[in-house]
Order: C-alpha cells, then sequence, then structure tokens
C-alpha cells in the first residue's frame, strides 16, 4: 500500500532549479506563472519553463527548454493549470523522479489542489520543507499494432472507447491470464486510485483512497446492468481485445491522450508501471475536505464546521 510520507527535510536551499508548467491559453495561467517566477527569482532559485508553452517571461531569467526536457535536472515541478495538467505533468516529472506541486487555475483541482490565493505562500512552504508529499502509482499500458509497439504511462486510466462508427463494443477482459468476462458497452476504464474520482467515477465506479495501490476496472455504459465494476490489486495485469465483430474499431486513451486504434485480434496490456509520480501537498492537507468541497458533500443545513475528533 502507498502511504503519505511526513514532510520533506527539503531545508531552504533545496529545490534550487524549480520547472514550472502551465500554458498561455488561459490569461490566468499566464498571470499565475509570472507571479511564481518573480516570488522565486527573489528567493534565488534557478527557473525553467517549456519553450513551447506560450508564456512570454519578458525580461525575467527563465531558461526556456523543450518540453520533454522540462522535469530534467529539475528539483521541482510546479503545475499551474487544471487536473490536465497536472496529469502532464506529474508523467514527466515521475520519468524523472522529481516531486510536482500543483496551483490550481481550472475547474475541479483533484489533484492541483492549491488555490491562487495561497499559491506564493505554499511555495515557500515547499521551498521551507514544510509541505506533506504523497506517491501515486502509475499505470503502463502496451499495444502492438502493425509490429509497432505504442506504450504509454498514465496517472489517472487507460480507457478503451468507442470509435467514430458508434457500434457497441465487446471487449474481452482478462486478469493475469485468467478470463473475467465480455463486456457489451461503449467501453472499458482501467483507473488507478487517483483516477477512481474522474471518468471512472462518472460511470459509476467507487472512489478509492489515493493511498490504497490498487486497480479499478469500469465498464462504460454497459449493455448488461449487472456488468458491474471490480477493484483489483495493484500488481494485477489487464489484458482486453475486441471480440471478433465486422468493422468494429475502439481507441486507447490514457490520461487523454489518444495512445492508438485497438482493432480485432490485438490484446491491450495495462499494469503497474515501474515509476510512480510524487506529489506535494500544503500542510493541512485534508483528502475529505477536498471530496466535500469538489463533490459538493454535505451543502445546506448540514455543511457546519466539523466536529472534533
Amino acid at each position: 500500500m502507498l502511504k503519505d510520507h511526513p514532510p520533506m527535510d527539503t531545508g531552504h536551499d533545496s529545490y534550487s532549479t524549480i520547472a514550472l508548467a502551465g500554458r498561455a491559453a488561459d490569461p490566468r495561467v499566464t498571470e499565475a506563472m509570472l507571479a511564481l517566477a518573480r516570488h522565486l527569482l527573489d528567493r534565488g532559485r534557478i527557473l525553467r519553463a517549456a519553450a513551447g508553452a506560450g508564456i512570454d517571461f519578458g525580461a525575467l531569467p527563465v531558461e526556456l527548454v523543450p518540453e520533454q526536457e522540462l522535469a530534467r535536472g529539475a528539483d521541482l515541478l510546479v503545475a499551474v493549470g487544471g487536473d490536465g495538467t497536472m496529469l502532464h505533468a506529474a508523467r514527466m516529472a515521475a520519468a524523472e523522479d522529481v516531486p510536482v506541486l500543483g496551483v490550481n487555475r481550472g475547474r475541479l483541482g483533484f489533484l492541483a489542489d492549491i488555490g491562487p490565493d495561497r499559491m506564493l505562500e505554499s511555495v515557500d512552504d515547499a521551498l521551507e520543507g514544510r509541505c506533506q508529499t504523497e506517491t501515486r502509482m502509475l499505470l503502463e499500458a502496451n499495444l502492438r499494432v502493425g509490429g509497432r509497439l505504442h506504450a504509454c504511462m498514465a496517472l489517472n486510466d487507460v480507457v478503451v472507447a468507442k470509435g467514430e462508427s458508434g457500434r457497441m463494443l465487446d471487449l474481452r477482459t482478462w486478469l493475469d491470464g485468467v478470463y473475467v468476462n465480455t463486456h457489451g458497452g461503449d467501453g472499458f476504464i482501467i483507473s488507478t486510485s487517483t483516477g477512481s474520482t474522474a471518468y471512472a467515477l462518472s460511470c459509476g465506479g467507487p472512489i478509492v483512497h489515493p493511498s490504497l495501490a490498487a486497480i479499478v476496472l469500469v465498464p462504460i455504459c454497459p449493455h448488461t446492468l449487472s456488468d458491474r465494476p471490480i477493484v483489483v490489486g495493484a500488481d494485477s495485469v489487464v489484458e482486453i481485445e475486441i471480440a471478433d465483430r465486422h468493422e468494429t474499431r475502439a481507441m486507447v486513451v490514457c490520461d487523454g491522450m489518444v495512445l492508438s486504434e485497438l482493432e480485432p485480434g490485438e490484446r491491450l496490456r495495462v499494469a503497474r508501471a515501474p515509476l510512480q509520480a510524487t506529489l506535494l501537498h500544503p500542510p493541512g492537507h485534508d483528502y475529505y475536505r477536498i471530496l466535500r468541497s469538489k463533490l459538493h458533500w454535505g451543502r445546506g443545513v448540514r455543511d457546519a464546521p466539523p466536529p472534533l475528533a
């Protein structure tokens, strides 16, 4: 089981090189990135950002590097945006074993849990070693198409979704080499605990605490209503193929990004990735408070201060 760790002993001189991730498509992101850059430069940090992100740092001494090299050589990655930005940043950072701090400038903010009003304060918490660290498992998807191997990692989920034809999919699933079921419907989700509050939740899947190392299997709009989600161990190997059907096609999507098309006769393999993501949370981080806020639990007359422990 992956568990929360005590605050990292970073000290004031840690995180000397900091990468900033965010895109200029949202002016709120640009505003936050510039404020962060000025704040961190005042604290003597070396900054880098992706050259193609469209952020104009002006005269600020921010090194622009190719996006694929953003986390390389950095001590900390600060992601500004929504959960999509966090997913992308976490995958990049995991490959270099770099922790990620997320500033929410999107809608939900399950992963990017720092509001703009606490952005600079939370960055200082990270610099001073007061943040909580949390490790999250990743999934690795592998699919061989025409002799070519397609692979990707996902922090949230790997999804098999029906293509443009709109036809119902029949998907066969195996767990550790054992046949499970043939699922008829719009597709199938293989989710981490992190992704249990994303697409999987909207399809009727359970909320799984992120400290639990598990894989959640969720059919999308199943034709048989008894076809229900299953939670299995994190070390399980999931395999999926399309049942033989004329002109049936499906897309394999990792964290919202298309990996490849899945055709009859091909088999998708999804397993726990050898890497894991490290997220930083500000002091007092409370997962259940985030659930109450984002899922609008307990609103109205029940929305009162929580009882003391």
